[in-house]
């Protein structure tokens, strides 16, 4: 490692030289493969080997379960549709026909998705003379594991640019940022191209060879998809969303893989527990609630606990709604931030049937209100010193 270090040393180009972008490329580089070098010029500073870069990696490390497993998915669900395996009996049937068609439906994406993110942000570094930014590193891995399967390359790469431009790009870069860029890209794609983003036919890759023919009566239909056209008898088994054999998007299906990625977020102290806890709790409380009131809605009448395995209520707990960047910072405006975005994600998706996933709208209305939560708490707090100075 001393040696490829002194030659990364050797080929640093000068920062104010007549070709920022190469400087801007060697720093990208050179931090990601090494602690860079950077101290405080005044006053005591503490430095430590953890820092934006790492921190990042540690995430895109906790996705890799959620990868791994959408991509087994999606051939799993593709050769399921075409009969040649039964649900329930073919799980680790076609092992590695299904990880190659997985790979080759899941790999371009992730591929377009960092190319056309991080030529952004080389671009925006280089005109501006400043380092490249480490946010897109996650919001890289993120954008392929909230898409369907069949979104069309060109359509991915045209809301990759829309959200690193102007979801992040405009208000500064990475740590600037009003929203969420892995859900502002979906935001994009699911208004702009809503029949590629809704319906049964989008989140199951249903190419045929000649000949072939899918099975009578199949449906590639989400188990929200199911929960709205016919209740709780039509929708997959809690086990069955836990362990995540089912339609969705690619990464966002197994519990259990979300669930091994978010012990190493709890682990190393990347993710707020209470952010997560309070997300949970929210969501289930209104999920109770429309148990209660539910009558003759048979999307009501799904316990509140199904509610949050199905969708993407989990990852996006796990993963989006903890973004340290577009989510609250207080201690007590966490607690407030997350029950508001559970609430809200089971809300919009109960309420609106045309929309049985509210979980994104929830997180960015939850961004958005991030600054007001921390204002109040702040000012709250101010004031309570306040009084304890003037009682003393």
């Amino acid at each position: 490692m001393k040696a490829l270090e002194e030659f990364m040393q050797k080929m640093k180009p000068k920062s104010d030289g007549k070709f920022p972008l190469a400087h801007a490329v060697w720093d990208g580089t050179y931090t990601f493969l090494f602690v860079p070098g950077h101290t405080n010029k005044n006053g005591v500073h503490i430095r430590d080997s953890v820092d934006l870069k790492r921190t990042m990696i540690i995430v895109v490390l906790a996705l890799i379960p959620c990868l791994l497993f959408g991509i087994y998915n999606v051939g799993h669900q593709h050769f399921l549709a075409l009969g040649d395996c039964v649900a329930g009996d073919c799980a680790t049937d076609l092992f590695m026909d299904k990880v190659l068609f997985g790979l080759m439906k899941v790999l371009p994406l992730v591929v377009i998705s960092y190319g056309v993110g991080l030529g952004i942000e080389f671009i925006f570094a280089a005109i501006n003379r400043h380092p490249i930014q480490e946010g897109f590193l996650v919001s890289g891995m993120l954008i392929p594991l909230i898409v369907p399967v069949d979104i069309p390359w060109a359509m991915l790469a045209v809301a990759v640019a829309f959200a690193v431009v102007l979801g992040k790009e405009v208000f500064g870069g990475t740590g600037m940022n009003v929203l969420n860029v892995a859900l502002v890209t979906r935001a994009f794609l699911f208004f702009a191209y809503p029949t590629k983003m809704s319906g049964d036919q989008v989140w199951t890759n249903t190419s045929l060879e000649e000949g072939q023919a899918l099975v009578d009566g199949y449906s590639g239909a989400t188990p929200l998809g199911k929960a709205v056209e016919g209740g709780v008898e039509a929708i997959p088994s809690i086990m069955e969303s836990v362990i995540g054999f089912i339609p969705g998007s690619i990464g966002e299906t197994s519990i259990i893989a979300i669930g091994l990625g978010a012990l190493l977020l709890l682990f190393t102290g990347i993710a707020s527990w209470r952010i997560i806890l309070s997300t949970f709790i929210g969501g289930y409380l209104m999920g109770f609630v429309f148990n209660q009131v539910a009558g003759d809605n048979l999307f009501m009448q799904v316990p509140a606990l199904h509610q949050l395995m199905l969708g993407g209520f989990a990852f996006g707990a796990i993963f989006m709604a903890t973004d340290p960047v577009t989510g609250t910072q207080t201690n007590a405006g966490k607690w407030v931030y997350g029950i508001l975005i559970g609430i809200l994600a089971i809300l919009i998706r109960v309420a609106n049937p045309a929309y049985p996933e509210g979980v994104m709208l929830a997180i960015l209305i939850g961004n958005v209100c991030a600054p007001l939560i921390d204002h109040v708490v702040i000012s709250s707090n101010i004031k309570k010193r306040l009084k304890r100075v003037k009682t003393a």
